[in-house]
């Protein structure tokens, strides 16, 4: 069968830890290495990616560009505006069509629908790179941050603040699946997904999902800190979210309350002041930037998983 990565389910524990192994070993390797140098192997030579955008991107686009560069491959990015898709074509028509053209898809869009979609027409491997209900690339990449940091991530603490969003029901599934803690503090209204939840806790054992209203709570003795903009593209009622929103910033006060060692992650893009003050994000606990190149590095193990090459 076609493996397609549309969540980090879809490729259990043991896939999950193949490409987090593939993804430290190969960045290892490289260190300081021109950025554009390919792998020695090359293992996607010949191979091209098609990457769709309904939503704009700085992190997903760069990275899998430069992630099918290193490994060999080449590239085709598509505007939605600029492709039939954009125009009345069917999600299934473009899937059976690029997978004569192309070895693999990326897609960023809204609607998670439209990514199982294409995944049920097209014969190549289709990789979510973002939809209004998850983020799986995002989480390999912070999972890859925090065994880098900490040695593993079995028995982590990890604590959530803000907005119940696709990255956190990410978090949440990476939870179930690898055996670490997740509490989530989200205000009122700003659940994450039930049926997200009631997956994952289905198959968390001693790791259940849990969730507060107190951000104390939450980020006491937490090994990591996670955060993410309480508006994202496209959302409406700005005004009301973020007064809703305010209690759950991420301070130096609330950081003060995790572990020693703990670390604060975040997608980026920030809007500082909002979610997280300065001084945590440029502070000595903020994983940040390493986080962020790190996309670059467990995306290549993705694309290699999904091609079968791990």
């Amino acid at each position: 069968m076609t493996r397609h990565f549309l969540d980090l389910a879809d490729a259990g524990p043991d896939g999950i830890r193949a490409m987090l192994d593939d993804a430290r070993s190969r960045k290892l390797t490289r260190a300081g290495w021109p950025k554009g140098k390919p792998d020695v192997d090359k293992p996607l030579d010949g191979h091209v990616l098609a990457m769709i955008f309904e939503k704009n991107s700085t992190r997903t686009r760069v990275s899998f560009d430069m992630a099918m560069r290193q490994l060999g491959g080449t590239t085709i990015v598509m505007e939605a505006g600029s492709m039939q898709l954009g125009r009345g074509e069917s999600i299934a028509d473009t899937a059976r069509v690029l997978s004569r053209y192309v070895d693999a898809i990326v897609i960023r869009t809204d609607d998670h629908a439209k990514v199982t979609a294409l995944a049920e027409h097209a014969s190549v491997p289709v990789i979510n790179g973002l939809t209004d209900l998850s983020h799986p690339c995002q989480i390999m990449a912070d999972l890859l941050t925090v065994i880098e940091r900490k040695g593993t991530v079995e028995g982590t603490r990890w604590a959530w603040l803000g907005d119940g969003n696709n990255v956190l029901h990410s978090i949440i599934e990476a939870g179930s699946l690898l055996g670490f803690d997740v509490t989530a503090a989200c205000p009122e209204g700003y659940d994450p997904d039930s049926a997200v939840v009631a997956a994952a806790n289905a198959r968390a054992g001693n790791h259940p999902f849990v969730l507060t209203r107190d951000p104390e709570i939450a980020a006491a003795d937490a090994d990591v800190v996670v955060t993410d903009t309480w508006i994202s593209m496209g959302q409406t009622h700005a005004e009301r979210k973020l007064a809703a929103m305010a209690p759950y910033q991420v301070t130096a006060k609330l950081m003060g309350g995790a572990a020693a060692d703990g670390l604060f992650l975040h997608c980026l893009p920030a809007h500082r002041g909002e979610e997280v003050v300065d001084a945590v994000i440029d502070g000595p606990k903020s994983a940040i930037w390493d986080e962020a190149e790190n996309r670059l590095h467990a995306q290549k193990a993705v694309l290699l998983w999904c091609l079968e090459k791990l």
